[in-house]
């Protein structure tokens, strides 16, 4: 007998963890954290109802933290397998992993100097080493090559678009095909590649994260541009939380068409991210994973000033003249972005400008909503900033993106199980699949077993 069980992702957009069992064999598609609302983030403390030791192997998608976060803490409680990705996935996993469990151990050092944790001492979840260890268990596998994964089951990788390495996942197992759509990406993206059709499948697995969206068709640079020099205007400065990988690189990049064409003119871009850094030393490792050609995405490199330590980041925030700041994470719920909107937000000048995804429960989600103070590190800050949103930079495909996909099957699966969304998000494209393609859809509940 062959089973699906979600054991994250399933009626929210974070911990991103769906389990296929057949006989003895367990593979695990993606690892992730929870974030966001404080039930949810509990959940990072809890075992899975599965015991790790007995997990087979992992296949990761790709590496954003709500999809790989949560590997360090299953290597702890007894995975031992195989972590398959592809090769980029495994190298940007390696930047995520890292900083996640450096993150980790400061906030948790933070948390006992100042004693705002309600815990006594304040643990991280994973540190450092326990990342390193995890990262010896990956094995790459390259896109669209077979791979043999344990119990017979057979993997295939095609591009999702999203991020730099991120894959589809179709798993033979157990006489069934079975394919999980991890995050799809944006098609006629200017940095990324377009999603790859799959055939065929007896079982789909789709996100729903803009289930029930469409992405405001307005030209992204001029949204940009208006916000940026609204607030340099004001003699401000622009904060944009952005997720280290993909969402910092494509903002690079709009920033540097606009600087290019003389719409920016001369003011100056900071990225104060060290992982964002560094992910976007991958654009030259991975040249074929992305559109950008190596003298386009070298110069949109060089166009930004980056920000290599601490000190230089606290100079940064006393710095009062107009400029534009991208800092981690993207939701605002870490590092070194919290430290520039302590500083930017209670002057009504700024601006804190979201560009992706904002999780229920985030910083990040409670600001757009409209919220007029902030906890930062146990400390309530006034919110006077001008709060702005540039959802047409979402790396996510919206209704109509995920819709063009599923519209690449030759044959209709006999049902599409839809994750990784918020509870109105899933149902709006459950609707959706059912009415103009005629398919068999349902939104699984978290540990609900589904057999195929």
């Amino acid at each position: 007998m062959l089973t699906l069980t979600s054991l994250g992702g399933a009626g929210t957009v974070t911990g991103s963890k769906h389990l296929l069992t057949h006989g003895d064999t367990r593979l695990l598609v993606d690892c992730g954290l929870f974030q966001g609302l404080k039930n949810l983030r509990e959940l990072n403390w809890q075992r899975l109802p599965v015991n790790a030791g007995d997990i087979d192997a992992v296949v990761l998608t790709h590496a954003h933290l709500d999809h790989c976060g949560y590997l360090p803490r299953l290597m702890l409680d007894g995975f031992s397998g195989r972590i398959h990705s592809t090769p980029a996935t495994r190298d940007v996993a390696e930047l995520i992993l890292r900083d996640s469990a450096f993150l980790q151990e400061k906030d948790a050092e933070l948390a006992n100097r100042k004693g705002f944790s309600k815990h006594k001492p304040a643990l991280p979840l994973y540190c450092v080493a326990d990342a390193e260890r995890t990262l010896k268990l990956f094995k790459p596998a390259p896109l669209h090559q077979e791979v043999e994964l344990p119990g017979g089951a057979r993997l295939l990788l095609r591009r999702a678009g999203h991020i730099l390495g991120a894959a589809t996942a179709q798993i033979d197992i157990g006489g069934r095909r079975v394919v999980f759509s991890g995050d799809l990406g944006r098609y006629d993206d200017p940095v990324m590649l377009d999603p790859e059709d799959v055939p065929e499948a007896d079982y789909v697995v789709i996100e729903s994260t803009y289930g029930n969206r469409h992405h405001d068709p307005a030209d992204p640079l001029d949204a940009l541009e208006e916000v940026i020099k609204r607030t340099a205007q004001r003699g401000g400065t622009v904060v944009i939380p952005a997720f280290a990988v993909g969402r910092a690189q494509s903002l690079i990049h709009s920033l540097w068409q606009l600087r290019r064409s003389g719409r920016l003119h001369n003011l100056p871009v900071y990225l104060d991210s060290p992982m964002a850094t560094s992910a976007s030393e991958l654009l030259h490792r991975y040249p074929k994973d992305h559109r950008l050609s190596a003298p386009e995405y070298e110069s949109a490199c060089d166009s930004v000033t980056y920000v290599r330590d601490v000190e230089e980041s606290k100079a940064l925030s006393a710095n009062r003249y107009p400029k534009v700041i991208i800092s981690a994470s993207g939701m605002a719920t870490g590092g070194r972005v919290l430290h520039h909107i302590a500083a930017f937000a209670p002057d009504h000048r700024n601006t804190l400008l979201f560009s992706g995804y904002q999780a229920a429960g985030t910083r990040g989600r409670k600001l757009l909503e409209g919220a007029r103070e902030t906890k930062v590190y146990g400390q309530w800050l006034p919110v006077n900033a001008e709060i702005a949103e540039l959802p047409m930079m979402s790396a996510h495909a919206d209704s109509d993106e995920l819709m063009r996909w599923l519209s690449g099957f030759r044959r209709a699966p006999r049902k599409v199980f839809i994750v990784h969304g918020e509870a109105d998000a899933s149902e709006a494209l459950r609707e959706r699949i059912q009415r103009e393609l005629g398919w068999s859809a349902c939104v699984p509940l978290q540990n609900q077993a589904f057999e195929l």
